[in-house]
Order: structure tokens, then C-alpha cells, then sequence
């Protein structure tokens, strides 16, 4: 009988060899073969904790989705003013993604070839962020932000930040001419800047 711990570890050993070839080769790419010979199990021990590709691929989202929404919900609680809670987000957010880069691609990617499919699966998570949406008006009534609907603000905050993560490419070849320290020093300083420039584009000035 496998005992509780040797499960983890086989289960943990799935979902990061079933990440990196859901990120490689997509869900439609990839094959049940290719994800147990990574995790290093025979494909049959896959089937007994996963019994299609389809769940596996569920699980491997909701684990890359969580990743972020748990922790940018968190940043936004506790008394703080609320401009101090948006540096905060946009620091745990950029940070999350400094560590995880592969992960906002992957959704992005898996969105954009069956949207209906992931929709159901976000929906299932029951990520409520309601709370956000309400400190954001909070500040719209009590003018010391100007009117911008709640779902705007955090549009722009996620894309300043998931912008050059996904086209690092680009960004990093055109713009710093192929250097990653400098890449990686704009990242860094992006902690600190995306915050004040939407700050400063949505304060009422005294």
C-alpha cells in the first residue's frame, strides 16, 4: 500500500512534469506518455491518479491560476491606505510572475485555443473579488481617486505587469539590445514603477 507521503510526492512529480508539457506542447500537443516518462513513472501509475488527460490538464491550470489569485487577493487586505495596498499588489504580483514566468503565457495561450473549457475551470475555483471591486469604488466615493470602473483599474494593473513577462522576447532584444541584467533590472524597478504611474493617473490631487 502506498502510504500518504510517497502519494504527495508521486502527485507533486505529475503536476510538474504536466506543467512543463502542457507549457511546451499545449493541451491538444500533449500526450500521457510524454508527461509520465518526465515525471519518471510508467504511464500506468499516471492513469491511477489521473484517468485523462483532460482532468490532468485541470489540475495542472487551477494550480498555475492559484498561484496568483490567492496571494493578489491577500495583498489587499489588512488597513492600510488603499494606495499602499495597490504598491503592495503590484510588488506580490510582479514578484509571482519574477519566479513563475512560464505560467502567464500558459494561460494566455490555453484561453486563446479553448476559452470555454477554461472558463469552467476558473469558475469552478470560486474566486471572489468582489472585495477588490469594493475598495476600489470606496475610493471613488470618498474623491480620492478619480471615477474609473473597478474592472479598468485592475486591467491595466494586470497588463502593465504581464506585458513584459510574455513578450520578454521582444522586449529584451529590441529595447535592451539582448542584455537580461538589464531585463531583469527593469523587472525589479517595475515593482515600484507601475504602482506610482497608476497611482499618479488616478489620484485626486489635493
Amino acid at each position: 500500500m502506498v502510504n500518504k507521503m510517497t502519494e504527495k510526492n508521486t502527485e507533486e512529480k505529475i503536476i510538474a512534469a504536466a506543467e512543463k508539457v502542457f507549457i511546451e506542447k499545449g493541451l491538444a500537443g500533449a500526450r500521457m506518455q510524454e508527461i509520465a516518462d518526465e515525471a519518471g513513472i510508467n504511464k500506468s501509475l499516471l492513469h491511477y491518479y489521473y484517468r485523462s488527460k483532460e482532468l490532468l490538464f485541470g489540475m495542472v491550470f487551477r494550480f498555475a491560476f492559484k498561484t496568483f489569485a490567492p496571494d493578489l487577493l491577500k495583498a489587499f487586505d489588512g488597513p492600510d491606505d488603499f494606495f499602499t495596498k495597490l504598491e503592495r499588489v503590484v510588488a506580490t504580483y510582479l514578484t509571482l510572475i519574477e519566479k513563475n514566468p512560464h505560467i502567464p503565457g500558459f494561460i494566455i495561450s490555453e484561453l486563446s485555443t479553448n476559452p470555454n473549457r477554461l472558463v469552467e475551470i476558473i469558475k469552478l475555483m470560486n474566486i471572489d473579488i468582489q472585495p477588490v471591486f469594493k475598495a476600489i469604488e470606496e475610493e471613488i466615493e470618498k474623491k480620492t481617486i478619480r471615477k474609473i470602473e473597478p474592472s479598468e483599474l485592475i486591467i491595466n494593473v494586470l497588463g502593465l505587469c504581464v506585458f513584459p513577462i510574455i513578450a520578454k522576447p521582444m522586449v529584451e532584444t529590441i529595447i535592451f539590445k539582448g542584455s537580461e541584467s538589464d531585463y531583469k533590472a527593469m523587472l525589479e524597478k517595475r515593482k515600484t514603477e507601475v504602482a506610482h504611474f497608476v497611482i499618479s493617473a488616478i489620484k485626486i490631487k489635493d
